[in-house]
């Protein structure tokens, strides 16, 4: 008969095998432009790490940033910078400034359907489509039909991100159709040759990016690698993850270490987005 040390020792070695299959848990929410991407780091990085579980939910950057002050998310993706009001919820919640962590560069694209002529904009062009001062398409060169504007939701970092540098935070048109995520606006406007909307590079699927001018002297610029990380496109953006400092340790820190690493931006390249300057990335 065993002795009554080997038999607890037994239950130890077993408690300690069950709690290894999954020894850290890692939540991560917020940005819809960054969901897809935020998945792929998920499943390449677990594939490397048995022992480590990621949990990749969307919502929007605004939604990532409540779950970040209510403590109920380790990572918040985000694809907008932290606004003040949010940082101070978050000192109130936790004490300390959240870790800001560029993650990613994206050219914020400007789509229409693929049988529509018009080939390129002006920002203020732009600016009148989306604000609804432009409201049919010869006033831009295209055809004689109305314009059908699609949008993001205002919890969406990329809604705020254009209303901030496209619109000059003029309000959208009234007319806009809002939609819940990058992929349904995509899917929408491929189904509607008068649509024209705006999201990440890495959801091209379905609709054609056009090129766009800083003005009407200007040449016209695609949102290409090249263009977006020599910032001659004129909406490009980082996208960002934000931790709390106090969490920011063992697998969260490993995990964010990774993502800016050379194998994770490899990931960010292949989801469609663009690997962050080498003076960005980890070693």
């Amino acid at each position: 008969m065993k002795s009554l040390f080997q038999k607890l020792s037994f239950v130890a070695a077993g408690l300690a095998l069950a709690t290894s299959t999954h020894a850290a848990d890692i939540t991560v929410k917020g940005s819809d432009t960054l969901v897809v991407l935020a998945q792929k780091w998920a499943e390449v990085y677990m594939g490397q790490h048995a022992d480590v579980k990621i949990q990749v939910t969307g919502g929007g950057s605004g939604v990532g940033f409540a779950a970040l002050q209510n403590q109920t998310t380790d990572i918040a993706d985000a694809s907008r910078p932290i606004k003040p009001a949010e940082k101070a919820a978050c000192i109130k919640a936790f004490n300390k400034v959240p870790t800001e962590y560029k993650v990613a560069v994206d050219g914020l694209s400007v789509y229409v359907n693929d049988a529509n002529p018009v080939k390129e904009l002006t920002l203020t062009n732009l600016h009148g489509i989306f604000t609804g001062a432009i409201k049919n398409w010869k006033e831009v060169g295209g055809k004689d039909a109305p314009i059908t504007v699609y949008s993001r939701e205002n919890s969406s970092g990329t809604y705020e991100f254009f209303k901030e540098h496209v619109l000059n935070k003029d309000d959208f048109a009234a007319s806009a159709q809002t939609m819940p995520g990058t992929a349904l606006l995509l899917q929408s406007i491929s189904k509607d040759k008068n649509g024209i909307g705006y999201g990440g590079a890495a959801y091209g699927s379905g609709a054609r990016a056009i090129g766009v001018k800083k003005d009407a002297a200007s040449p016209a610029v695609e949102p290409t690698e090249t263009t977006v990380l020599n910032q001659t496109y004129p909406i490009w953006r980082y996208l960002y993850n934000y931790v709390n400092p106090a969490l920011d340790k063992d697998a969260v820190h490993a995990y964010l270490t990774w993502i800016r690493s050379a194998a994770g931006q490899k990931v960010v390249k292949e989801v469609g987005y663009y690997a962050l300057p080498a003076d960005l990335q980890t070693k």
